[in-house]
């Protein structure tokens, strides 16, 4: 099975992007045959940025999607919410990329499971 996270939400403020980011490692590690892809819209952007330093004990979204592409998952983020962000020159994690929404379409319709955050 293929599952999309469409995550909508800043990294840090609520727990959205965490949570989608929680499921997202369960189901790579619970199920080894299944296809994870994260696509980050509007303020998500924001998580695809390298250098988070976050206090001890907390969450770290930087290290998350470290996790999900170290096991096969993919990263997109939106490009147009890039540009609007004034992040279209900055580095992004390792293993994340520009996408658009060509490519959020096709993932949807390839997905056998979507999920929105």
């Amino acid at each position: 099975m293929t599952f999309l996270f469409v995550i909508n939400d800043a990294p840090y403020g609520t727990e959205k992007a965490y949570n989608a980011l929680r499921l997202a490692m369960a189901l790579q590690k619970e199920q080894q045959d299944v296809g994870v892809r994260v696509f980050l819209m509007a303020d998500a952007v924001l998580c695809a940025l390298p250098g988070q330093s976050t206090p001890q004990g907390y969450y770290n979204v930087e290290r998350m999607l470290g996790s999900v592409i170290a096991r096969g998952g993919e990263v997109k983020l939106c490009g147009s919410c890039m540009d609007a962000r004034g992040l279209r020159d900055l580095d992004l994690i390792k293993g994340t990329q520009r996408g658009s929404m060509a490519e959020l379409a096709r993932w949807s319709v390839k997905s056998d499971r979507v999920f929105t955050f």
